[in-house]
């Protein structure tokens, strides 16, 4: 018998899985970073180079550098580039998922990147050591923290 109205079919999906909602909710986190950043203050670089045994001719260039970094996202694929006169670097990758880095002084690390709450973190292991930055916006702007064994470097960028 017809009545004149349309039938509805209600569809009822399982909900997401706990791993699946985390992995969104992770995607939508790293997307806070996602713009382009100058750099505008930097505090104690110069020691956390000396610290991870940079030659002084490149710290000097280093200190001098105002660093643009780009970061992007693709799905799951974060990319972050950092742009200078001194030298470019690109990173390609996954959150939490291992992967090989070359850096602007020349160290071969294993990296690994993951969002611990509102925070980036990066964490480099070479030849038995290990650095980690930690990136966050406050007040709209990038804060860079960068630690190696005691000596720690922060670095402010706001939005290019």
């Amino acid at each position: 018998m017809q009545s004149g109205h349309p039938e509805f079919v209600l569809s009822l999906s399982p909900p997401p899985t706990p791993s699946f909602t985390q992995k969104y909710k992770k995607i939508i986190m790293v997307d806070a970073f996602c713009a382009t950043w100058k750099l505008v203050d930097s505090q104690n670089f110069d020691e956390y180079m000396k610290a991870l045994g940079v030659g002084f001719a490149t710290r000097q260039v280093g200190n001098v550098t105002k660093p643009t970094i780009v970061i992007s996202q693709d799905g799951d694929k974060v990319t972050i580039k950092t742009l200078s006169t001194f030298r470019n670097t690109e990173i390609c990758f996954k959150l939490e998922e291992e992967f090989d880095e070359c850096t602007a002084d020349d160290r071969n690390c294993k990296s690994t990147v993951s969002l611990e709450g509102d925070k980036l973190v990066h964490v480099q292991k070479w030849d038995g050591k290990e650095t980690k930055f930690v990136r966050e916006i406050k007040d709209g702007k990038m804060t860079m923290t960068l630690t190696f064994e005691d000596i720690q470097s922060v670095r402010t960028y706001e939005n290019a």
